[in-house]
């Protein structure tokens, strides 16, 4: 049996679902009662959790300033609040099973460098590694059997360039009635864009990665070798101005 969150099916949801097809239920991440809820009905139907993968992800806007308030609530939303409430929904009930257990939230490479296209984006990244980083410590400090860790991987055959397609009605942008359909320019970009995607790692790949780093007890799941020089090129950055 497993909880799904947010994998190959609706942009910020959550699936109950159980292996033998008897149990089904979705859930909006961005909504603390609703993940309430999906916690309590993973008890009822499963009896205990020991491992959450926090995992639902989205991206919309542009720069930090031209960013809509729309884009800044729908990614902020999913992509850090989900993983806010996951935490608080599940953490405590795993805390009371007194079991060893993992808590996995995915953030992107994009949570360790800097320059992404979108602001927001960016910052729901970085803050989940450092939300992923205060989690593992917390654990420590107090003891606890549970371990955290954060996947942060680079290009993945994913469904997230069409997140847009289930963004809620009320966190859209309005479209002018006059405006101009796609430039040429536009098109070729975004068909370059899902060219890339499907070239991508399968998601099938970074599960097996992210479980033989969970068994090797890493707390930064890397999945993708080529991003070291970007990381260390950050952190060189960072280090000279010192």
């Amino acid at each position: 049996d497993v909880v799904i969150d947010g994998l190959h099916y609706p942009a910020g949801t959550g699936f109950l679902l159980s292996l033998h097809g008897a149990n089904y239920d979705e859930q909006f991440v961005s909504n603390p009662e609703q993940m309430d809820k999906l916690a309590r009905i993973t008890v009822q139907t499963f009896g205990a959790v020991h491992l959450l993968f926090n995992n639902a992800g989205v991206g919309a806007g542009t720069t930090a300033w031209q960013s809509t308030l729309a884009d800044w609530t729908w990614v902020m939303g999913v992509n850090l609040w989900g993983v806010i409430h996951g935490i608080r929904a599940f953490v405590p009930i795993m805390e009371t099973q007194k079991e060893p257990g993992f808590v996995v939230n995915t953030a992107s490479i994009a949570g360790l460098i800097k320059g992404h296209h979108s602001a927001a984006y960016a910052t729901t990244k970085h803050a989940v590694v450092a939300l992923t980083e205060q989690l593992a410590v917390e654990f420590e400090r107090t003891g606890s059997l549970l371990k955290a860790a954060v996947l942060c991987p680079s290009w993945v055959n994913t469904r997230i360039n069409e997140g847009g397609r289930n963004r809620p009605g009320d966190l859209r942008n309005p479209v002018p009635a006059n405006a101009p359909p796609p430039s040429p320019e536009a098109i070729r970009r975004w068909e370059e864009l899902q060219a890339a995607t499907a070239r991508a790692t399968p998601p099938s790949e970074i599960a097996d990665f992210t479980f033989a780093g969970l068994r090797a007890g890493k707390l930064y799941l890397l999945p993708h070798p080529e991003s070291h020089a970007w990381v260390r090129r950050r952190f060189d950055g960072i280090t000279r101005d010192f």
